[in-house]
């Protein structure tokens, strides 16, 4: 699907989805309690269907209360030989040391650009940890199966936090104590995310400034009733639209989340966009903004909306930490030059994990979202100061994480 994107202000207020890096850590949760667990406030974009499909693959019980309440009947009983992970990176990276607890052999299979990244940081700890491992040259589909056992063993962190969060969640049900020792952990508010979702459900993991995790074996997941809060990365393109394009408040978010995203706001007072935090609600409204600096290593699903945000601004704001972006739905580095380049925008990437953009006017243009719903809607954000209209290929994307993010941005429009 092709979306034109015609200039105009933006102006109104906006729910966006629930975390899905939140739903799907406790619908993971969910299914390793032997208990009832109800989960509110969960919506469906692709990733978190996907993880649902898991848990259901792997035993749980699923009564859907409502459009947004699930009551899940957890308890690890697989019922297929194989578990099917969409295109989503964390489903596939939790969810693979989830079925090693069972000695039920297991194939994790993916589609999409999944197919592309790579795996090769989850095979040799979970053999360490005594699970046997097929793989195809560190590609899916791989093959896995239990028991794991606990133990002490090395991680590099610097690729993704999503397999140490597949581990942190997995490991409290090993038989054995286990002792993660991390290096170059990255991504550590993800890591809190886990933490904390674990700690709703009954589960103690212990930490030494995320470079040692111990976690006690033979713990046991309580039922929990948990409320998923707003999406702070769908919430993040909303922010920087209002700053550019007219005033907006988002709703259902809370700048005390641990979501890595909540630091758009950071950036965005750097910029000197107009900002005013509620109870619940964050607004922000255009006035004129400045380039800006800011580290982006440890929340890089930032990037398309700073590239939007940078794009706004006068002179040259720099990003730091490009090497996160490789081994996205697409590298996302090139990407963003490459389409915003078409817009007339300049993005320097010459120096080594930096990012750097010279803001000015949009220019009409047709842009690909190279299958990657961030990029999407950050093209779609940029394209509200264009001159003319913008059209995006392969738009649907945006299902990904946020189905309705189209329909959204144009019930609000001025």
């Amino acid at each position: 699907m092709d979306k034109i994107v015609p200039p105009g202000r933006i102006k109104g207020v906006l729910t966006p989805p629930c975390s899905k890096s939140y739903a799907q850590r406790a619908l993971a949760a969910a299914l390793l309690s032997e208990e009832k667990s109800v989960l509110r406030n969960i919506e469906y974009c692709d990733d978190t269907y996907s993880a649902l499909k898991c848990i259901m693959s792997l035993g749980a019980s699923v009564t859907h209360i409502d459009d947004n309440t699930l009551q899940i009947t957890g308890g690890l009983r697989p019922k297929d030989k194989c578990l099917y992970t969409g295109e989503s990176g964390l489903a596939t990276r939790l969810f693979t040391p989830i079925a090693s607890l069972h000695h039920t052999p297991m194939k994790i299979v993916g589609e999409g650009t999944l197919l592309r990244r790579p795996m090769e940081m989850m095979t040799t700890p979970l053999r360490e940890l005594g699970v046997s491992v097929r793989d195809n040259n560190s590609r899916l589909p791989i093959e896995v199966c239990g028991p794991i056992r606990g133990g002490e063993i090395n991680i590099d962190g610097s690729v993704s936090s999503q397999f140490i969060t597949g581990l942190l969640l997995t490991l409290p049900l090993a038989q054995e104590d286990t002792t993660l020792h991390v290096s170059h952990a990255v991504s550590t508010p993800y890591l809190d995310m886990t933490i904390d979702t674990a700690e709703h459900f009954g589960i103690e993991i212990f930490h030494k400034e995320y470079s040692e995790f111990y976690i006690p074996g033979g713990q046991r997941y309580k039922g929990c009733d948990f409320r998923i809060e707003g999406d702070w990365s769908a919430s993040a393109m909303l922010l920087v639209a209002g700053a550019t394009a007219g005033e907006i408040t988002v709703r259902n978010i809370s700048m005390l989340s641990k979501q890595a995203d909540v630091l758009v706001c950071r950036a965005l007072v750097r910029a000197g966009a107009e900002m005013i935090n509620d109870h619940n609600s964050v607004s922000t409204s255009q006035r004129r903004l400045k380039a800006f600096r800011f580290d982006a290593t440890n929340c890089p699903d930032l990037f398309p909306a700073l590239a939007a945000l940078a794009a706004a601004a006068e002179g040259e704001s720099v990003i730091r930490g490009t090497s996160r972006l490789e081994f996205k739905e697409s590298n996302r580095a090139l990407t963003l030059r490459e389409e915003y380049a078409k817009l007339g925008i300049d993005i320097d990437l010459s120096e080594d994990d930096v990012m750097r953009i010279r803001g000015g006017e949009i220019r009409p243009a047709e842009v690909d979202s190279h299958g990657d719903h961030r990029i999407a809607m950050s093209l779609a954000v940029a394209a509200l100061r264009c001159s003319g209209e913008v059209k995006i290929k392969d738009a649907e994307c945006v299902a990904k994480s946020y189905p309705t993010f189209f329909d959204d941005l144009d019930s609000i429009r001025a």
